[in-house]
């Protein structure tokens, strides 16, 4: 069925620079269309010192949510009436929606990411994790795992502007969520990573290590870590399977995940917060992610 724009559609939106490349627009509109809803989507290419001007005008012409990308990111949080437990750890949203006047904040990449594992099979409660990485991925993994149960998260960064980053992550974290233990360490520690990812469940890679065009890369050299009850997994997408999950795969680890399903189900949470339904994620998939 194909929707036509009329005098009552409504509009949602993506804001950051640059946006041109952005598969956004094509994905929600083409969910928009399967769930027959009168919406469409644009994209808005906005520089960080435009940002709170272009929140303003988007509230001003009744735009119902936006989605945010770089640079714009943080900023939004700052400007948000309200923000979920996630954007307000992480401090800043990726995902808004305009309610009686108000933003309501929120963070959906952690949420796509433990949905992604759940969808495996796998689950972060009571879990031990090792998250390599602190950028703004990164914490969004770790805040979302603590937020939904794990037991203990370690934090491994290289001791670059983003160390003291985790540093702060971690006490966030501990302060809001009773019952987790977070620990950082320098990722250029090897002894101390293999150490703490033997005492682990679950292995994220969430540095951009093994992203093209630096396919061959892996963080992790000694494989003999990964045992058959392991999960890893990676928020690099591109390509889809890293080294680190060939070789994992390789190993016999048990779930051994790409970061494609991670970019479609923060996609499905965020369709899921602008409007009540639960996004078409099969035909999503099929249309927008199978390489």
């Amino acid at each position: 069925m194909v929707m036509e724009i009329n005098g009552r559609t409504g509009f949602f939106c993506l804001i950051g620079s640059p946006v041109g490349h952005s598969g956004s627009p094509a994905m929600y509109n083409y969910s928009f269309q399967k769930t027959e809803q009168d919406y469409v989507y644009l994209a808005f290419d906005v520089d960080l010192d435009k940002t709170e001007e272009a929140v303003s005008a988007l509230k001003a012409l009744g735009c119902k949510g936006v989605n945010v990308t770089m640079p714009c990111k943080t900023k939004v949080a700052e400007l948000a009436d309200e923000l979920s437990d996630a954007a307000e750890l992480i401090g800043a949203c990726n995902t808004v929606v305009v309610k009686d006047g108000k933003l309501h904040g929120h963070n959906t990449d952690g949420i796509g990411f433990v949905r992604n594992l759940k969808e495996h099979g796998a689950d972060v409660k009571d879990k031990v994790i090792t998250v390599m990485g602190a950028g703004g991925a990164a914490t969004a993994i770790q805040v979302q795992a603590a937020l939904e149960g794990a037991k203990k998260i370690y934090i491994f960064n290289c001791k670059d502007k983003f160390y003291a980053n985790a540093e702060n992550t971690a006490r966030k974290i501990e302060n809001k969520v009773p019952g987790v233990t977070v620990e950082v360490y320098p990722l250029e520690d090897s002894q101390k990573l293999y150490e703490k990812i033997k005492e682990s469940d679950i292995l994220v890679n969430a540095t951009k290590s093994g992203m093209k065009p630096a396919e061959d890369e892996s963080l992790i050299k000694d494989v003999s870590v990964f045992q058959p009850d392991f999960v890893v997994a990676d928020a690099v997408y591109n390509p889809r399977e890293t080294k680190l999950i060939r070789e994992a795969k390789a190993a016999g680890c048990k779930i051994a995940l790409g970061g494609i399903g991670m970019l479609l189900w923060q996609g499905e949470a965020a369709f899921r917060i602008f409007t009540g339904e639960s996004m078409p994620t099969e035909e999503v998939y099929e249309r927008f992610f199978r390489g």
